[in-house]
């Protein structure tokens, strides 16, 4: 009996609930005061139990019907939520966005379009993951993501669609009172070589033999540009970092940008990424759209796509 419970008897016993009564429902419904009364018999007959105490003039919730209404909400809400994403569905809005970006990606940035995204998709869920180099094309190829935003590697796979996004200015860097911030440029290999070098190391296998870039004989490596930041900050050596993490500590005396002997300014040119075939949905577009937007006033990032950036391995380090 259970099965014939519908989505419109729900819908009157919140409108007893709330008015208060059986006529009052039957006006806000626009339905006569029969229908209701039949309605909640009928609701109470397929439960089982009974809902409201009539004893009095006014009806009265039960202590179960107290809880069958809070259930009811769940329900009717639930049935919203599922009407308002088929909705979407069917207007080529994907049934949930997922995406997995860089970490080198501006997260001020990103935290502004996704809150625009939640604002202009209200029902639409959204996962996204952040990932040290080879990590978003992980997440991406094992499913878990629906588009990526990184730099895809020279001999990357043709089963990818790559559109190119933005180039995030990378500049080598270490603490002002670190030795090496008062050693004058351009250095060289033998003035590095002896200064312990932070190392940003992959945990997956996409690139994790990469071992150009790295210049030290010792190497600490991190999983995160957060943490590494915070052990930069503390003077235990030098490292590149995007220039939008940085530029503040580096205006505010805490840390002194390098200059190193044969190596123009670097730039990490990252791509949006997804399987080749698979059409992206209004919401993706929307949302690349968006980011596109935001880069042109981002310090430290730039538009233009001429030429094929840096080598990866020379971002490791």
């Amino acid at each position: 009996m259970i099965d014939a419970l519908t989505l419109d008897q729900m819908r009157v016993l919140l409108a007893v609930a709330e008015a208060g009564s059986f006529s009052a429902a039957a006006r806000r419904l626009g339905r006569v005061q029969s229908a209701i009364s039949q309605s909640i018999q009928t609701l109470e007959a397929t439960l089982g139990l009974t809902l409201f105490d009539r004893s009095s003039r006014t009806p009265a919730l039960t202590e179960a019907g107290q809880a069958i209404v809070k259930d009811a909400r769940i329900v009717l809400a639930g049935a919203k939520a599922m009407r308002a994403r088929a909705e979407s569905i069917a207007a080529d809005v994907e049934p949930e966005l997922t995406i997995a970006i860089d970490a080198m990606f501006p997260t001020p940035l990103l935290m502004a379009s996704l809150e625009a995204l939640r604002r202009e998709f209200p029902e639409l869920p959204a996962t996204v993951f952040t990932e040290a180099l080879g990590g978003a094309e992980q997440r991406l190829r094992d499913g878990a993501a629906r588009m990526a935003i990184y730099s895809p590697p020279p001999n990357d796979a043709g089963d990818l669609n790559t559109q190119f996004l933005t180039r995030i200015a990378l500049t080598p860097v270490v603490a002002a009172d670190h030795p090496l911030a008062a050693l004058p440029g351009p250095l060289g290999r033998d003035a590095l070589e002896p200064y312990v070098q932070l190392v940003l190391t992959d945990r997956t296998d996409v690139t994790r033999n990469l071992q150009a870039g790295v210049i030290a004989s010792r190497i600490w490596r991190f999983a995160d540009l957060a943490t590494r930041l915070e052990f930069l900050l503390g003077g235990f050596g030098w490292c590149n970092m995007p220039l939008h993490m940085v530029e503040s500590h580096i205006l505010a005396g805490r840390l002194k940008r390098l200059v190193i002997a044969g190596r123009p300014g670097v730039e990490l040119p990252l791509y949006i990424v997804h399987e080749r075939g698979r059409r992206l949905g209004r919401a993706g577009r929307w949302l690349i759209d968006d980011l596109r937007n935001r880069l042109r006033t981002c310090p430290g990032a730039h538009q233009r796509a001429d030429g094929h950036g840096p080598d990866t391995p020379d971002l490791v380090a």
